[in-house]
């Protein structure tokens, strides 16, 4: 599948399950096999400070974590249900217009998938406004194997 259709089919996959990301227009914008980058605009996650809301942004960070751990199990063949365990995220400047949230693969093997184990991946996310970071997260994301 290529990659165009593939951010179509995650894009789809985050409004069906995780109603939030259609109201906050999650968009994932580019995926090349080890780097994902996502935005979401300012206007439905603004506060009232006229910057980007903190629970939106944590959101992004980990839409864009689950969404690259979802695209690895298709690119690697396997399927799992995606939870997050636990996270950290720093806010380091308002986000005063569209940011990118963007993660690289750590190059983890899925394969115990394959039996009906499960997988552990910490994920860091960077979110960048106006060339500058704006939060970093990390997310330690677990995939439990869906045996059909």
């Amino acid at each position: 599948m290529a990659a165009k259709e593939q951010l179509i089919e995650l894009q789809n996959t985050w409004y069906q399950t995780i109603p939030l990301s259609e109201f906050m227009q999650v968009q994932p914008l580019s995926f090349q096999q080890q780097t994902l980058t996502v935005t979401a605009p300012l206007e439905p996650n603004i506060n009232l400070h006229q910057t980007m809301f903190a629970g939106s942004i944590y959101t992004l960070a980990t839409l864009t974590g689950w969404g690259m751990m979802w695209l690895q199990q298709k690119l690697q063949g396997f399927s799992g249900d995606i939870v997050l365990a636990d996270a950290h995220i720093r806010y380091s400047a308002p986000i005063t217009e569209a940011p990118t949230a963007s993660v690289i693969w750590p190059d983890v093997p899925l394969a115990s998938l394959a039996n009906g184990g499960k997988v552990k991946v910490k994920l860091e996310v960077q979110l960048h406004c106006k060339g500058t970071l704006c939060a970093s997260f990390t997310g330690l994301y677990f995939s439990i194997a869906k045996l059909t």
